[in-house]
């Protein structure tokens, strides 16, 4: 049995090699499960007993070990801010969580094994895979940070085509690369040849060469649409565990303008800031920000370009005279006050806009399943996060300068979602413009990863994005992929590019995750299958 565990090793070695941000290893991907499978496949077909739970384990243990190595920063987050004795056990939910679900598909893939043949056996695995990275990125303890798909971040020359499938069809092609090695390996190891060894030889061969080598093609001969407008993105590098002590709300918003005002040209039409940049010790009322002093320091910082406009994070609020949602918190005499992790455009019109971030880090800006678990909330808020949740809007919405250009404000962790950005362009964004905070995760993998994933929403809608982080690493993507600019780690900087502007909408755009809906039904169908069998 120890031998198993060492293949079981062995896949999350492969994996944990082939993710972001390490240069150039993506094609690991293709082969990182084959361990693991051979480990499995030799305990299904053992005289052992308790198969299905040395299944379970294995792929646990696989999984365990590739989530914390790529996403230990977890802890160095939270163990900045909280004991270490409280730290480690918080970060043990997206370290085992993850795992925990992983394991549950190859059990129930053993469960497939004992009740069909191999072929539908593997169907279902990946269909039910695929459920599982669904499940991630739609429940409240989403984080679709480690689905498959993403690992192409590294090498996006080889996933061009991600502008019609989405990432999804990223996990898919690793999952089937996998299965035909697998099957040869296995093949040659048993000395048999159920299916012809030159056959699978031939598919697993077509299943690489051909798409790699159509999106390199892709990637050479693509041409942007000339379409350009000049953009600013600025990093002020505050310390976010040191804000509102280093440096006062008044001092920022000083330092963002003389920032951008190194870099700004008259023709400059956005300049982008990062999240919660506009800030007040106790938030910014919405419908009074005209009377802040801070909109007067912008409007006179405006006055040097006639068309740009500012797009900030900020961190406000809304006052209601009714409960009128569940995030908005009671102060009596009928007040109810709803905070926003937030995005703003000002320009020079009288027009306000607002976007309030949507998809919430949970944990930490909501609360997991609030009305199950409301009697936490008094823990939750005394460890950072704030009582009941942000509020949050259902849907995206763009920002409109008033040349009409239309901008995505993505804030921080919405960026991983490819289906989410993908309903900005459809109502008409032309470029992403990404506000984030990567500070938090200090100087680790995590804001290289967070960057790198950002080149998967730009070949997916075609978009160039201008990315402002506080601390972490700004700069701008073109609508290959490319970085064409960065800052350093924790240098005040800010950059400016003229970029293209695209209106056309791509595949993935229009159609979104149909493969992974596809591969929902398989699941389906597999689960129906495990029920139907048993009774």
């Amino acid at each position: 049995m120890k031998s198993k565990y060492i293949l079981a090793l062995c896949s999350a070695v492969l994996l944990w090699l082939a993710w972001p941000p390490i240069p150039y290893s993506s094609p690991i991907l293709w082969i990182a499960f084959v361990p693991l499978l051979i480990a499995i496949e030799q305990t299904i077909r053992s005289d052992s007993s308790n198969k299905g739970r040395k299944v379970f384990w294995l792929a646990f243990l696989t999984g365990f070990l590739w989530n914390t190595a790529s996403i230990y920063w977890v802890y160095n987050a939270m163990s900045a801010y909280l004991p270490s004795y409280v730290a480690l056990p918080i970060s043990l939910i997206p370290f085992g969580l993850a795992p925990l679900l992983m394991a549950t598909v190859f059990r129930l893939y053993y469960q497939l094994r004992k009740k069909t043949n191999i072929g539908y056996s593997f169907i279902g695995l990946v269909s039910i895979w695929m459920g599982y990275e669904f499940l991630h990125q739609w429940w409240d303890l989403a984080f679709p940070w480690m689905t498959l798909g993403n690992g192409f971040a590294g090498f996006h020359q080889l996933v061009q085509w991600y502008s019609i499938t989405g990432v999804y069809g990223g996990t898919l092609w690793i999952w089937v690369c996998n299965i035909l090695f697998f099957l040869l390996i296995w093949q040659k190891l048993e000395k048999i040849e159920a299916i012809s060894n030159k056959k699978l030889a031939l598919s697993l061969t077509a299943l690489i060469v051909i798409p790699s080598g159509l999106s390199l093609w892709q990637y050479s001969a693509y041409e942007e649409h000339v379409n350009p407008s000049e953009i600013v993105v600025v990093q002020p590098n505050i310390d976010p565990y040191q804000k509102f002590k280093s440096i006062s709300p008044e001092e920022q918003l000083k330092n963002l303008i003389q920032l951008s005002s190194k870099v700004g040209k008259p023709n400059t039409e956005f300049f982008i800031w990062p999240e919660t940049a506009i800030s007040a010790a106790r938030g910014i009322n919405e419908e009074e920000f005209r009377t802040y002093p801070a909109f007067d320091s912008l409007q006179v910082f405006l006055n040097k370009y006639k068309n740009g406009s500012v797009l900030s994070g900020i961190e406000s609020y809304q006052i209601y005279n009714y409960q009128k949602t569940l995030t908005a918190r009671d102060y009596g005499n009928q007040v109810f006050l709803d905070p926003f992790n937030a995005a703003v455009l000002v320009d020079q019109s009288s027009k306000l806009q607002f976007y309030h971030k949507s998809k919430l880090v949970p944990g930490v800006e909501q609360l997991p399943f609030g009305d199950a678990l409301a009697f936490m909330k008094p823990l939750f808020a005394h460890f950072g996060g704030s009582t009941g949740g942000y509020g949050s809007q259902e849907k995206p919405s763009v920002l409109y300068a008033q040349s009409g250009i239309g901008a995505a404000p993505v804030i921080c962790y919405e960026s991983i979602w490819g289906n989410y950005v993908a309903e900005y362009i459809k109502q008409g964004a032309q470029f992403i413009a990404i506000v984030t905070n990567d500070g938090w995760w200090g100087d680790t993998s995590g804001k290289d990863q967070h960057l790198q994933y950002a080149k998967l929403r730009a070949i997916e809608n075609r978009r160039w994005v201008a990315r402002s982080a506080n601390t972490g690493i700004s700069g701008f993507i073109n609508q290959r992929g490319d970085i064409v600019q960065r800052t350093k780690w924790w240098v005040p900087d800010a950059l400016t590019q003229e970029i293209n502007l695209n209106e056309d909408l791509t595949c993935y755009t229009r159609y979104g995750d149909f493969v992974l809906y596809f591969a929902l039904l398989g699941g389906l169908f597999s689960v129906y299958t495990l029920i139907r069998k048993k009774r």
